[in-house]
């Protein structure tokens, strides 16, 4: 499969049409080789308009829904990113001339994204999700949906700090940006989106008597 052609043609077909005009996200993406970062029995779907599997529970966002994301979050080059559950995010945003650490919680997927993501630059850490390595980020962002932000990660920001991520309760999400200001957080909506939900983040059971 020539996965060169395949990813001129996901930035041309999925990205650009979706109105992300971010030139270094675009200029990332065509060079970022998506197909090192799932499981290798799937690289030829990597640049298809799917979900990619990476490891047991895991899948890499769609490539519309993360450029997306991504462009929500109005990275720069300089800034400081805590990439969760974000392979794909932290290898755009690496080359895109952040400063990235990508945290997992599964060791089975951090033994598929560790290698290319550390030929990158990109700092890896297995640690639970909840808890986010390090703090004073300028951008968080996470490669799956959520049913509800854990504090910790809003924490995390530094003030002018932005956490990009899908908050999902049902059938279809939000793509919702989180920004810390000098009296707390502000937040808003920006676009539908239905990735899959991350283990272990879907809502608690409630008990109704």
């Amino acid at each position: 499969m020539d996965f060169h052609a395949a990813r001129q043609n996901m930035v041309e077909s999925q990205v650009r049409v979706n109105d992300v005009t971010d030139a270094a996200l675009q200029v990332a993406m065509r060079h970022i080789q998506r197909e090192r970062l799932c499981a290798p029995s799937q690289a030829f779907g990597a640049y298809g308009e799917v979900e990619t599997p990476i490891a047991p529970g895991r899948v890499l966002m769609k490539p519309r829904d993360i450029s997306k994301l991504l462009q929500t979050a109005e990275p720069k080059a300089g800034e400081t990113v805590l990439a969760l559950a974000a392979p794909y995010a932290a290898a755009v945003l690496q080359h895109a001339g952040l400063t990235v650490t990508a945290q997992e919680a599964d060791p089975r997927v951090m033994a598929v994204i560790e290698p290319y993501l550390k030929e990158l630059g990109v700092t890896c850490v297995t640690a639970n999700l909840k808890a986010p390595a390090g703090s004073g980020y300028d951008i968080i962002v996470v490669e799956g949906a959520v049913a509800e932000v854990p504090a910790a990660w809003l924490k995390a920001l530094k003030v002018g700090g932005r956490l990009a991520v899908v908050v999902k309760d049902g059938p279809v999400g939000r793509a919702r940006l989180y920004l810390r200001i000098e009296s707390g957080i502000s937040e808003r909506d920006v676009f539908d989106s239905a990735p899959s939900t991350l283990p272990g983040f879907t809502r608690a059971p409630s008990f109704e008597f």
